[in-house]
């Protein structure tokens, strides 16, 4: 069930069932020469999707700009200031706690949305319970990043090993190939820069000159994209419904 295609008369009997929400979240930014621009999105929309279809959940429209910083020295980077992505959460979780709902997913497709959630959501907390929301005191957040799953993560390394690399990776590429199988961009590539430390746009740029860390996506083709789909809705749908049956 998609709240963008619902009534508000459908969310609110949908309220009467559950509070839980699914939130996709995932970036808009460079993934190297043959990575699309809107990876982390698609990514996280298409397997939350599959996880609200799974788990009879509500899945909200896609947050497809998150904190990108260091990517802005690519041409088509969005990036929210970490300070600006946690206002943006405080604003979902408000808008939507108000209404009843309490158990928040938020279906990750970029680790660098990591750190800003966690700390929209310890700022959240506080937020809802100054408001005096009623029920404010039930509201609880987690995060899913698909990338991290246990069998994503072994799929990855069984297919890639090390070329699997940290971004613009093959398994993420494989999986928009498979979601987006007309937008594939063929291409050769070197061998990609290596190392992981990010500071500042300027310096990533110079360090990985073509966007890459460590990734080998030539290796990426849409079968293995459809294994990776079809592994995270399996994990990311028993992670939510754990979710919404705890305390």
């Amino acid at each position: 069930m998609l709240l963008h295609l619902s009534t508000w008369t459908e969310v609110e009997l949908y309220l009467t069932q559950s509070k839980g929400i699914i939130i996709p979240i995932g970036s808009t930014e460079q993934h190297g020469p043959t990575g699309l621009i809107g990876t982390d999105a698609i990514c996280a929309e298409a397997i939350a999707k599959g996880v609200g279809e799974h788990a009879q959940a509500l899945v909200a429209p896609t947050i497809n700009v998150g904190m990108a910083l260091h990517h802005t020295s690519f041409p088509g980077t969005i990036s929210l200031r970490p300070s600006t992505l946690i206002l943006v959460i405080r604003d979902y979780l408000t808008s939507l706690t108000k209404v009843g709902f309490q158990k928040f997913f938020f279906l990750n497709g970029h680790g660098g949305n990591i750190s800003p959630l966690k700390a929209a959501f310890a700022e959240t907390y506080e937020y809802l319970i100054d408001l005096q929301i009623p029920q404010a005191d039930r509201v609880q957040c987690r995060i899913g990043n698909w990338f991290m799953g246990g069998g994503v993560y072994k799929l990855a390394k069984e297919l890639y090993s090390d070329r699997e690399g940290s971004h613009a990776t093959p398994s993420e590429v494989a999986l928009t190939q498979y979601l987006y199988p007309e937008a594939i961009k063929p291409g050769e590539l070197d061998a990609p820069a290596t190392g992981y430390s990010i500071y500042s746009a300027a310096d990533f740029r110079r360090r990985f000159p073509d966007g890459r860390m460590g990734s080998h996506p030539n290796l990426a083709i849409p079968e293995h994209g459809q294994q990776f789909y079809e592994l995270a809705v399996k994990e990311l749908t028993q992670s939510y419904l754990e979710f919404l049956a705890a305390e």
